[in-house]
């Protein structure tokens, strides 16, 4: 199955600014009946047969991210503008995001990538720019599809809440 990020909207069923009941919901409906993990924590996160983890960060009564982690098998896959975030090599796909929009490394973490104009950050454990043996680093491991204002630092979070008084 495909997951679609759709930033600011969401993923598949899962709406940002949904409501928490909602978002179990939706949550709920991305388990696979017939396989089951033991892992999968009701109105946080499901795994689903292909290894592929959602989960979901409610905060007042809203959800305001979703994150996915790469799945084990190609059964599942998340894309964004028919890339496909888990297969790509990290920096390819940074560089293919690059095309689209202002993408940057956190300056706290050289392995994580935050493409703020669209919401979308994408993490690995480390980095490991050019190594394909090295698994856990070559490609990334998470994305997270997050509402607005989601990345403001405090004083863009104050002169947001002005802009809306």
């Amino acid at each position: 199955m495909d997951f679609d990020l759709a930033p600011p909207v969401g993923v598949g069923p899962l709406r940002i600014g949904m409501t928490r009941q909602s978002a179990n919901t939706a949550l709920d409906s991305l388990r696979d009946p017939s396989a089951l993990s033991e892992s999968d924590r009701p109105g946080q996160h499901v795994f689903r047969p292909s290894g592929l983890m959602i989960s979901i960060h409610c905060m007042r009564d809203m959800l305001e991210a979703v994150e996915l982690g790469r799945p084990s098998t190609q059964a599942d896959r998340v894309v964004f503008r028919g890339l496909d975030v888990f297969a790509l090599p990290a920096r390819e796909l940074v560089q293919c995001m690059g095309e689209y929009t202002s993408i940057e490394a956190d300056p706290d973490d050289p392995a994580c990538f935050v493409a703020s104009d669209l919401l979308l950050s994408f993490w690995r454990p480390f980095e490991a720019d050019d190594e394909p043996e090295e698994e856990q680093g070559y490609c990334f491991s998470t994305v997270l599809l997050a509402r607005p204002g989601y990345y403001d630092t405090p004083a863009q979070a104050a002169e947001r809440l002005r802009q809306s008084l």
